[in-house]
């Protein structure tokens, strides 16, 4: 099983013979092996050269890279080997053809929207009231066919997403973890710097399993084509922030793995802080490689795995093999 590899320290990191060898101020030396390594996330300042992103290609390894406040700033995406002209054109036609487009957008709200059902009704069944948020979210969900556009459909789903995240105050019961509300860059408290940490995380996450696949990421249907460098990722990423991002804040919450002295105040938000980073991305890679029984291959499946497989099923529904059927939970 390939492993992503994850870099705090400042340093310089090089190819040395067949491996890659990263050496880091302090002058501490790490072999990294290539066989086994998939992914590598960079959040010190790390120097490299040409040198190494030629064998990262020809290993067809991808560096994502993140600032120092743990922004998601952008990935060295190694050039596509699995490239495919059908499903590229097949990809644009669905694009630039309304109705087929938001037929694949309305389905990546439809699943997000059930995901984040699945989970309250799990916290419902132990003793949380979420009744009435949950009515609210059915009632928005009756809604999405109804949407003519993506902006009214990405309006649907920011109000979803509203309603949902105001269980998270009642599942946590803690005060240190009070959501109040959505924030971004910077968070302006606790639980928010978790989601956007873990929603970032994921993003790549999608990304790095798309160049797997014969997809291409610039080419997404919920979120529009656009500036963006990638869009893909981020309309698959909206069925499995549920399933993966938040379950495992809840969780972490819940079992005191990051508690009220893990942050700190910086930009004028609040911040995980270095080390906290670290439990957080030992959880994350302890999530991806976590094993589920799959019903369709009646056999166990990591959700990373689970990630590739919804996009062979986009991949088939392209090409007019089977209609997509986004991935709900059974929890």
């Amino acid at each position: 099983m390939k492993k992503s590899i994850y870099i705090f320290s400042n340093g310089t990191i090089k190819r040395k013979q067949n491996t890659l060898f990263f050496e880091t101020e302090d002058g501490e030396k790490k072999y990294v092996p290539v066989e086994n390594t998939q992914e590598i996330y960079i959040f010190g300042e790390v120097s490299l050269n040409k040198k190494l992103l030629e064998f990262l290609s020809q290993k067809e390894i991808i560096l994502h890279f993140f600032n120092y406040h743990g922004y998601y700033v952008g990935s060295f995406y190694p050039r596509e080997h699995y490239n495919s002209g059908l499903i590229t054109l097949k990809q644009a036609e669905h694009y630039l053809d309304n109705e087929k487009r938001m037929k694949l957008a309305r389905t990546f709200v439809k699943g997000a929207a059930g995901n984040m059902l699945k989970l309250l009704s799990y916290h419902k069944t132990r003793g949380v009231g979420l009744d009435d948020l949950m009515q609210n979210i059915e009632d928005l969900k009756e809604r999405i066919d109804e949407q003519r556009t993506t902006e009214e459909l990405m309006a649907i789903e920011g109000n979803i997403r509203d309603i949902y995240y105001k269980s998270f105050d009642r599942i946590t019961n803690n005060p240190d973890f009070f959501f109040e509300s959505r924030t971004r860059r910077p968070p302006q408290n606790r639980i928010n710097a978790l989601i956007s940490f873990g929603n970032q995380l994921l993003y790549v996450a999608v990304l790095g399993e798309i160049y797997r696949t014969h997809l291409d990421p610039r080419i997404g249907y919920l979120h529009s084509t656009n500036t963006r460098r990638f869009t893909l990722n981020l309309d698959v990423a909206e069925i499995f922030k549920p399933v993966i991002v938040d379950r495992m804040i809840l969780s972490m919450i819940n079992k005191k793995i990051i508690q009220k002295d893990s942050f700190d105040m910086r930009l004028g938000g609040i911040m995980l802080k270095e080390k906290a980073k670290a439990v957080f991305l030992k959880e994350w890679d302890k999530r991806l490689h976590t094993t589920i029984k799959h019903k369709g291959l009646g056999r166990n499946v990591s959700y990373r795995r689970l990630i590739r497989l919804e996009l062979y099923k986009i991949e088939k529904h392209l090409i007019g093999d089977k209609e997509y059927k986004p991935y709900l939970m059974k929890y």
